[in-house]
C-alpha cells in the first residue's frame, strides 16, 4: 500500500501539538510497517530526521501553507495532483484538513471543535475557514480518529456525523517525562532563577486556554502564600489575542515566570521540577500536558469542563474554570496540606500508564488497515 500523510507541521525549529502528534503516531507506524510505502507531504522545505525509514518517500509542495487561501491551494489543488501522481492508496491528515476534490479514501483527526463553541477566540479569517470547510471534511472523511470521548460525541451533535464513523484514541506523552528525585528538582530551579516551589502551566497563550484567569487566581494565591511561584511554558498563538492575559502589579511580575517555547528536553526538566500542574482550559479537545505531569508525578489542579475530567480521572483536583476564587481556593489548599500532595502524585503515576502513543499508532493503523481491506 501507499499511504499520503500531511507531515506540514513536522517543522525542526519549532514543533508544537499538531507537530508532536504527527511525529509520534506516523514515525510509530512506518517502523512497524516496512511492508508498505508512505509518502510524506511538506509543505516547506524539511529536516531529513523526520524521513523515519527508508519505506518513506518525501515530498515537498507549493505553497507554504500557513493562510487560509494557502490551506485551499494547498489541499484542493496541490494535495489532490500529489495523490494522483504518487499513486496513494489512503491519505492520512493528522490535523484534520482534507482534499474535498479528491477520489482517494481520506482519514482525518479532528481534535476538537473549539472553533465551533468559542469563535470569539479566533480571528475572523481562520474562523471563516474553519467553520466552512471542517463540516465539509467531516462528512467527507471515510473516517474520522478523535482524541477524546468527549470529542467524539462534539462532533456526532455538531455535524451529524454517525458514530459507527468516528474511533477515539487517546493521546500519549513522551517517555522522556518521569519524576525527579530532590536533588535533580533544585538543580533544575537553580538553572532557571526559579528560586521558590512553582505550579506550571503548559501550553499556548490562546483565549481558551484560559491563562488570564490563572493568573488572576495565583494573585489571589500570593497574596497568603509567599512560596510558590508560577510558570508560564508557552507561547501566543493569536497575536492580537495576547491580551487575555492581565496586567499585575510589579511584585506579582516577580512571581510569574514566562519561559516562552521551549524544546521538548527542556520542558521534561521544567515540569518534571514543578510542584504542581495548574491546568483550567475551558474548552480543551484532550490536554497533553495532563499526561506530561502525570508520568512526572505531579499533583493536578484541572478546570472540570470538555474532556479534562475524562483524562486526568482521580488524578486531579477539579475547579471551575471561571471561577478564580475557586481555582485559588485549591491552590491553597494543595499548598498546604501534604497528605493530597501525596495522594495526587501517587494517583498521578498510577493514572500515567493509561497513555500510550503505542496505543494511539495501533489504533490509527488499524483504521487505516480495514479501509484497505474493503
Amino acid at each position: 500500500m501507499r499511504i499520503g500523510v500531511n507531515t506540514r507541521f513536522l517543522l525542526s525549529s519549532k514543533m508544537e501539538g499538531f507537530g508532536w502528534y504527527t511525529f509520534e503516531v506516523v514515525r510509530r507506524m512506518v517502523e512497524a510497517h516496512p511492508e508498505h510505502e508512505f509518502v510524506f507531504f511538506f509543505d516547506r522545505p524539511f529536516d531529513e530526521k523526520f524521513v523515519f525509514a527508508k519505506n518513506v518517500t518525501p515530498v515537498v509542495l507549493f505553497p507554504p501553507a500557513r493562510h487560509p487561501i494557502l490551506f485551499v491551494w494547498w489541499f484542493e489543488y496541490s494535495i489532490k495532483r500529489a495523490l494522483k501522481k504518487y499513486h496513494i492508496d489512503l491519505f492520512y491528515s493528522p490535523d484534520g484538513y482534507l482534499s474535498l476534490k479528491s477520489p482517494v479514501p481520506q482519514v482525518g483527526v479532528i481534535h476538537d471543535l473549539n472553533f465551533e463553541h468559542h469563535p470569539e477566540d479566533i480571528p475572523a479569517s481562520p474562523l471563516k475557514y474553519l467553520r466552512k470547510y471542517f463540516p465539509k471534511f467531516a462528512k467527507k472523511a471515510t473516517h474520522i480518529l478523535t482524541v477524546s470521548e468527549y470529542s467524539k460525541q462534539d462532533i456526532i451533535k455538531s455535524y451529524g456525523i454517525s458514530p459507527s464513523k468516528i474511533t477515539v484514541a487517546w493521546n500519549g506523552a513522551s517517555k522522556s517525562f518521569h519524576p525527579l528525585n530532590p536533588e535533580e528538582i533544585q538543580k533544575i530551579r537553580a538553572q532557571k532563577t526559579a528560586e521558590r516551589p512553582y505550579f506550571i502551566f503548559v501550553g499556548a497563550i490562546h483565549p481558551r486556554k484560559n491563562v488570564g484567569r490563572l493568573i488572576e487566581a495565583f494573585g489571589k494565591f500570593a497574596e497568603v502564600n509567599p512560596d510558590i511561584d508560577l510558570m508560564i511554558v508557552g507561547e501566543s498563538l493569536w497575536a492580537n489575542k495576547a491580551s487575555s492575559i492581565p496586567e499585575v502589579s510589579e511584585e506579582l511580575k516577580k512571581r510569574i515566570l514566562f519561559s516562552g517555547h521551549v524544546s521538548l528536553n527542556e520542558l521534561n526538566k521544567l515540569m518534571g521540577a514543578a510542584f504542581a500542574l495548574t491546568y483550567i482550559p475551558y474548552f480543551e479537545g484532550f490536554g497533553i500536558p495532563l499526561v506530561e505531569a502525570m508520568r512526572c508525578g505531579l499533583p493536578i489542579i484541572a478546570g472540570n469542563l470538555t474532556c479534562l475530567p475524562e483524562v486526568a480521572g482521580d488524578a486531579a483536583m477539579y475547579v471551575n474554570p471561571f471561577d478564580t476564587e475557586e481555582v485559588s481556593k485549591a491552590m491553597i489548599y494543595l499548598a498546604s496540606d501534604e497528605q493530597k500532595q501525596a495522594d495526587l502524585s501517587q494517583k498521578s503515576l498510577e493514572r500515567a500508564s493509561l497513555f500510550s502513543w503505542d496505543y494511539t499508532a495501533e489504533t490509527t493503523w488499524n483504521v487505516i488497515e480495514d479501509i484497505l481491506k474493503v
